[in-house]
């Protein structure tokens, strides 16, 4: 691999350190997907020079992590991160060193890294170092770690999720040795914060092949938040469109079906999710069947919101078959009234006709949106009013 075609301003990063006498790559991921042709989003470059020396080299920097070695440049085109070439101490925690030195070694940098396909450097010439196999893993389709797996787990167990995860994006195959160890090693999983594995988990989630999910529950990764490891399922997810609050839910569904967990509200909240998605997943878990006309669509989207009854239409289509999704997805767009905010009378208009304030304010908005739910045609300020009106109820 000899060819990549960086933004100028991460090629005018590079050519300023290597014309200050520096060693400098891009490193990491950016790296891997430009060997598989993938499209790049994060561009990180390492180099020789230390966080001082980048500092002097350029007009506007940012110390973002200075501990670990790491510059924030800013050059008009965009921030870049520059991170100075280290070596890692022990790590105490299973998550972080306890200290880092830096060294004037790419291959040195290269190998604290986690997968061989993430360790991998490219120089602004094409030069690229590759110390540990990591494109003939590529052309492989293997995740495999840099040397021993046990170490790298003993690091950070963190690392177990990210092969799964990485697994599931890119299609590709954990190494036998490496699964091995994953699984040996699935136990200091409880050391890893739960708003981390929830970000491992949901990207996994929606990326392509969503199923590796299943993996990292049998390798026993999520026991400290569920009740065992065996499933019955082969679900793929990709039936649902790549949405966090329809797959969660989803996941939830055969998670209780599998008896893997037995309060889907309690298990979202334990893994940090926000309120919000919480609410959309528990409430669409208690909403039994599913109606297929509109009418019914519209009840249910004005008793329990969009997102609820979004996730119950795609429980609907996974676990039984249907387009129920679709149907709600139409219903929602059809500009059809299914909520008092787009009632064409409000609270304010009826206690100036004289109706008091009180419960029989909201009984009296809430007849005339079941009314429009069923008759659309009637969402008119002037049909409304009459309907109040014929009702005596002013």
């Amino acid at each position: 691999m000899t060819t990549y075609d960086p933004p100028e301003h991460i090629r005018q990063v590079l050519q300023r350190l290597e014309e200050d006498g520096h060693a400098a790559y891009l490193v990491g991921g950016c790296v891997r997907d430009a060997a598989m042709g993938r499209s790049v989003n994060d561009w990180d470059v390492a180099t020789s020079a230390t966080p001082g020396e980048v500092s002097r080299l350029f007009k506007k920097t940012i110390l973002t992590g200075e501990k670990f070695g790491t510059v924030t440049v800013v050059v008009p085109g965009g921030d870049t991160e520059v991170t100075t070439f280290r070596t890692e101490g022990e790590y105490l925690d299973g998550r972080r060193p306890e200290s880092v030195s830096f060294t004037s070694s790419i291959e040195e940098d290269l190998s604290r890294r986690d997968f061989t396909i993430n360790a991998m450097a490219l120089s602004l010439s094409g030069e690229l170092v590759d110390p540990f196999g990591g494109l003939r893993d590529i052309g492989g389709k293997l995740i495999r770690c840099v040397g021993a797996p046990d170490e790298r787990f003993k690091e950070d167990a963190l690392r177990m999720f990210r092969a799964f995860r990485f697994s599931a994006q890119l299609g590709f195959d954990i190494e036998p040795g490496t699964m091995a160890s994953i699984y040996a090693n699935a136990g200091k999983s409880k050391l890893i914060s739960a708003e981390r594995v929830r970000i491992e988990l949901e990207k996994t989630m929606l990326s392509q092949r969503p199923k590796i999910i299943w993996e990292i529950i049998k390798a026993g990764l999520l026991n400290k938040f569920m009740q065992g490891r065996r499933l019955n399922t082969d679900e793929e997810f990709t039936a649902l469109p790549a949405e966090s609050n329809l797959r969660w839910s989803l996941f939830c569904a055969i998670l209780l079906d599998n008896g893997l967990i037995s309060d889907a509200d309690g298990f979202l909240r334990k893994m940090r999710l926000d309120a919000k998605t919480v609410k959309a997943c528990s409430t669409a878990l208690a909403i039994q069947g599913f109606p297929g006309e509109r009418i019914g669509i519209k009840r249910l989207l004005a008793s329990h919101g969009t997102d609820a009854v979004r996730c119950a239409a795609a429980l609907n289509d996974a676990l039984h078959g249907g387009v129920a999704l679709k149907n709600t997805d139409e219903a929602i767009h059809s500009g059809e009234c299914f909520s008092l905010k787009t009632l064409a009378i409000s609270g304010r208009d009826l206690m100036e006709l004289g109706l008091q304030e009180g419960s029989g304010l909201g009984e009296t908005l809430s007849e005339l949106l079941d009314h429009v739910i069923g008759r659309p045609e009637d969402n008119t300020r002037r049909a409304l009013l009459k309907i109040v009106e014929e009702s005596g109820k002013i």
